[in-house]
């Protein structure tokens, strides 16, 4: 149930990658400007973590996320509705903050309820859905965009999904068990368990390194899709769908995440990812066919889920007590990093072109994988 609760999200955070050259067509706007329905949704997204965090501790996880899912159904029907750029990306703020109750919960969720030693490989398959939405809203959006439906069609057939997973989560509610809630007294008692994960200096280390990963890598990302229709003249369902096989590298990841953990482990994971992820980057740039779009973002979509997935491990462990809270401060760091990213890539896609929206991942994110391992490896000889 959390895996297609989950499917749904995941859609939501990627549909308006295709989407852009539409919207920009729409509205007679640049790709750049366009984005903001990207960087909205991913703000609105990421702030809301340090309400839906506190609140899932509170007052149960899965109750907090049926909540959230019937208001991500209200939102995008209002998004599909809406009469104007303005307007859409006012609307993309609600549906921005309704989805930041889902996906952080059910990770929250399985923290509670599976051992350490079997939990990467069982967020693997809560990966699973994730990236098939991943997958499926990136590919879609695509589609959309070439069809009379357009961006309205999108937003409404997503609607359409989140009001069935809605009915199914809300009729399983009485059976899904859940840690004893957290109790706390005060008007500043949500601040206060704030303040207690931000204090523990190994989930400073994750928090900081997952920021980058969404500035870095979920940023530029968004406009993939853009710069091989400019740059190949190819269709927007055609880049969108060569993109989406970064999706279906991470389904292979969790897949075999079982087996990579126990043979790899997470340093050499992380290392690895690195290294995968920035010769990705290169490879889009020097790319002399579109056909190789495809077959790089494949392999980038497993070496990311090497680092995210290890990342994600790590952030339910970082305070047991308060794993909720903990999860929304992952989350909202790595938003406002894909936030700040889809500007700054979005800024730089404007006035620079390509170069600078791949080189500089291609460089910086292998720096900041290596980061990572050396922190863990520290923390194992602790």
């Amino acid at each position: 149930m959390l895996a297609i609760a989950s499917f749904f999200s995941g859609a939501a955070l990627r549909i308006c990658d295709g989407l852009l050259p539409r919207l920009a067509s729409d509205f007679a706007i640049t790709p750049g400007t366009a984005g903001q329905v990207v960087l909205t949704f991913a703000v609105a997204y990421g702030v809301s973590q340090l309400l839906f965090g506190p609140l899932g501790d509170r007052y149960g996880k899965a109750r907090v996320m049926c909540a959230a899912l019937f208001a991500c159904a209200l939102t995008s029907l209002a998004c599909a509705l809406a009469p104007g750029f303005d307007a859409l990306v006012r609307l993309r703020v609600l549906w921005g903050m309704a989805a930041a109750g889902v996906i952080p919960l059910a990770i929250a969720w399985i923290g509670d309820a599976v051992h350490y030693e079997q939990r990467q490989a069982t967020l693997a398959r809560l990966l699973m859905g994730t990236l098939s939405g991943m997958a499926a809203g990136q590919l879609a959006g695509g589609l959309f965009a070439d069809t009379p439906l357009g961006w309205r069609g999108a937003f409404a057939a997503l609607c359409a999904g989140y009001v069935v997973v809605s009915l199914l989560l809300l009729a399983r509610l009485r059976h899904i068990p859940s840690a004893p809630p957290l109790r706390g007294k005060g008007r500043f008692a949500f601040v206060t368990q704030l303040g207690s994960v931000l204090a523990i200096p190994w989930a400073r280390i994750v928090i900081a390194t997952v920021f980058a990963e969404g500035l870095l890598l979920l940023g530029p990302l968004a406009f993939l899709p853009t710069y091989l229709h400019q740059r190949f003249g190819l269709a927007l369902s055609t880049a969108s769908a060569l993109i989406a096989l970064y999706a279906v590298g991470g389904l292979f990841y969790a897949m075999v995440a079982a087996h990579v953990v126990r043979r790899f482990g997470e340093r050499r994971m992380v290392f690895t990812g690195g290294i995968v992820m920035g010769l990705g980057f290169l490879a889009w740039w020097g790319s002399p066919v579109a056909w190789l779009a495809a077959p790089v973002a494949l392999v980038v979509g497993f070496g990311t889920y090497l680092v995210h997935n290890t990342l994600q491990t790590n952030a339910t462990q970082m305070a047991p007590s308060m794993r909720g809270t903990a999860m929304a401060l992952f989350a909202f760091a790595l938003f406002n990093g894909q936030a700040i990213g889809v500007s700054l890539a979005g800024f730089a896609y404007d006035h620079a072109g390509a170069l600078p929206l791949l080189l500089v991942p291609a460089v910086a994110l292998p720096l900041v994988c290596w980061g990572f391992a050396r922190a863990l490896l520290r923390r194992a000889q602790a």
